[in-house]
This record gives structure tokens, sequence and C-alpha cells, in this order.
């Protein structure tokens, strides 16, 4: 790898950290501020459900006030405080625990015993009775729920638990897609780089290959490294391509692909098998030579790899109607049933030495800049797989 190439990748993985740390701390911060929300929300409920508690002590003791009154006792105040609370559901028992009266409850269903008795269990449950004393001797106890407003704010941190639990959830997917846009850009930025370090090299090999003719080479050499060369071109340009909308133009898909996969069976193993097969001689279809041809390569070197370098490599090519289908199989250890999607995930490789680069890349050749379909068609443990490719004719 050259100077530049690290450089260049060091920058990109610099400025990946860092939108990684940013990320983490936008999060870190938003998660602090939901969490002193809730702490400020539930703080106030304790304050609030005091202040209800203050408010009951106060009827109580107008309660006492009141009953304790005489004909010239002045018991304006104490009245009002009892006949204004209408917003706190009480019952008022006595030391037996019959309920005298009952206070801010359905007044239809009040005149049910059993309802009462209900309330009163609430009630129990609830709050802490007050205990209203007439000279030491009668006692009666005051049984309270809390308000409408103290049982909403009951829900209200609930809501804001749920709140934060999808705003996590949002910040994780963000998160997750940021992370594979990211990664998608690292890998088009070596990519494109790598196409143009590249370059260098294949520009001083096309001049040797012009001196080794005016030297009188054997042209047999000759033409072996002229096709290395343009390999190596094709190679560059397919690299150059990723990342951006590759022209697509009318092609015979059944050339294409048998170019794809001659040159792979003249280079494989003779304990292979390679089988090719179309249902017709033409088959046109909207493609980008370079690009397909390496979705081709990919399936093709896939396979010879399952199959550890024998067994049986058969590739079809069946016109439809409206689709046209290329299906690669082969004889290999196959694939279990739960991967057949996760193979297609960029890194996903079961290889000791890959990348999990290949199959990725295909995907999105195809999918993205193709507008077709790949996918697993079939798979046998031990038996092999089968992927199958479809495109729009055209």
């Amino acid at each position: 790898m050259s100077y530049m190439q690290e450089t260049f990748i060091f920058v990109l993985m610099k400025i990946y950290a860092n939108t990684i740390l940013l990320k983490r701390i936008t999060v870190l911060v938003s998660f602090v501020i939901v969490t002193l929300i809730l702490w400020n929300t539930y703080t106030f409920f304790q304050k609030f459900k005091y202040e209800e508690r203050v408010r009951m002590e106060i009827l109580a003791e107008a309660q006492k006030e009141l009953s304790n009154a005489n004909l010239d006792s002045n018991i304006t105040l104490p009245d009002k405080i009892i006949t204004t609370n209408n917003s706190i559901p009480l019952i008022l028992v006595d030391d037996k625990g019959a309920i005298i009266y009952a206070n801010n409850l359905d007044s239809i269903k009040s005149l049910d015993p059993n309802y009462l008795k209900k309330q009163l269990a609430i009630m129990k449950i609830q709050n802490k009775p007050i205990e209203i004393s007439y000279d030491g001797e009668n006692k009666q106890f005051i049984y309270y729920k809390n308000s409408d407003l103290l049982n909403k704010l009951t829900y209200y941190p609930l809501a804001l638990i749920l709140i934060l639990v999808l705003f996590l959830a949002v910040i994780y997917f963000f998160y997750s897609s940021n992370k594979a846009a990211e990664t998608n850009k690292l890998w088009t930025g070596m990519a494109k780089e790598t196409a143009h370090q590249i370059g260098t090299p294949l520009s001083s090999l096309l001049g040797w290959i012009a001196i080794l003719k005016m030297e009188k080479v054997d042209e047999t050499y000759i033409d072996e490294i002229e096709k290395d060369v343009h390999r190596l071109n094709t190679i560059a340009n397919r690299f150059s391509k990723i990342g951006s909308k590759p022209a697509l133009k009318r092609e015979n898909i059944v050339v294409i692909t048998k170019q794809a996969f001659d040159y792979l069976e003249s280079r494989s193993s003779k304990q292979i098998s390679f089988s090719f097969s179309s249902s017709d001689k033409e088959i046109y279809a909207k493609l980008n030579i370079e690009l397909f041809g390496w979705v081709i390569e990919n399936l093709i070197k896939n396979a010879i790899d399952a199959m550890l370098g024998k067994g049986e490599l058969i590739l079809a090519i069946e016109n439809t109607p409206k689709k046209v289908k290329i299906t690669v199989s082969d004889s290999g250890k196959g694939i279990p049933k739960k991967l057949f999607k996760q193979i297609f995930k960029p890194g996903f490789t079961t290889k000791k030495r890959g990348w999990g680069l290949g199959l990725s890349l295909s995907k999105r050749i195809v999918s993205d800049y193709h507008n077709g379909k790949i996918f697993v068609k079939k798979s046998e443990l031990e038996k092999g797989s089968a992927f199958e490719i479809l495109l729009d004719k055209f």
C-alpha cells in the first residue's frame, strides 16, 4: 500500500472516529436531559402529593372544629374549607369503621354500600388515614384518594420513560444507518483511491508492452501480458464506478456472462466441471459491462471456494416473458438457511481469509445499479447451493 493510500485511509478513519464520538456525546446529553426531566417530574409529584396531604389535614381540623361548634361559634371558615374541597375524593368513618359520609365520589354509585367499601379499600392502600379526635375519646378517620390531577401525574413519568425508550430506539436506528452509510463511504473512498493508484502502473505497463513489441519479443508473451493489463484496467474501472451511478447500455447478457464464465474457467482447477447453457443466444438487458461481469465472477469464485476446487459448476440463463434469470449452481458445502440473508451483508464471511465484500457488492450492483434481484435460490448442506439473479429485459 502506497503512502498516499495510507494517508487517505487514515484521514477517512479519523473523520469516522470523530463522527462516532460526536454521536455518543449527543446520545449521552439527550439521556441526561430526559433523566433530569423524569427526576423533576417525580419531585413535583411528591410535592403535589404532600400538598394534598396538608389540605386533608386542614380539612380534618375544620371537620373537628365544625363538630365541636355551638350556637355561638363562627363556623364560616371551617364550612368553607370543607365545601371548597371538590377535587380530592374522601370517606369519613367512625372508630368502628362505619362509613359516615363520602365526598367527591360518583353520586349515583355512592348509593351502593359495596361501591363505597371498594373505594375505601383503595383509599387505605393509597394514603394513610387522618385521625380526628374529639376530647380524646370519640375518634373519626378521613380516608382519601389521590386527585385526578395527581393520578395523571402518576402516569406522566411512565409516558416519559416510553418517550425515552422510543427516543433511544430512533437514535439507535439512526446511528446504525449512519454507521452503515459511513462504512459505505469509507469503502467507496478506498475503492476510488485504489482505482486511481492502479492507473499509474497501468500506464507504465502499456509503455513497456510497446517497447517489447519494438524489441520483437515473442508475440505469445506479449499477448498474455496484454490480457493481464486489460484485466487490471477492467478492475480499475470497476473500482472507480463504486459509489456513483454507472451508465447502463443495452447489452446481450448472454455474451457478457459467457465472457466472465470463460475467463474463470480457463484459470480454474481442471477438477471442476464447468457447464454453461442459455435458452437463447441473444437476451438483451440494460447493463454496465464491467460491474455486471464482476457480479458473475464473484458468484463463480464463491462457488469454486465452496467446492474446495473440486466439483460441478453450472451457469444457466433462462429467457422469460419479462425477466432474464441467471442461475449459478455448485456442488459445494452449502449454506445454512438462517444465513441466506446475512451473507449479503458487508463484512460477513465464512472464510478464514476474506473481507466479506464480494456478495454485498454483488447485491449492491444488481439491486441499486441494475434494479434487479439477487438471492439464494436453494441450498443444502454438503450438497451445494444455487444463486439466482433476476433482471428486467430490454
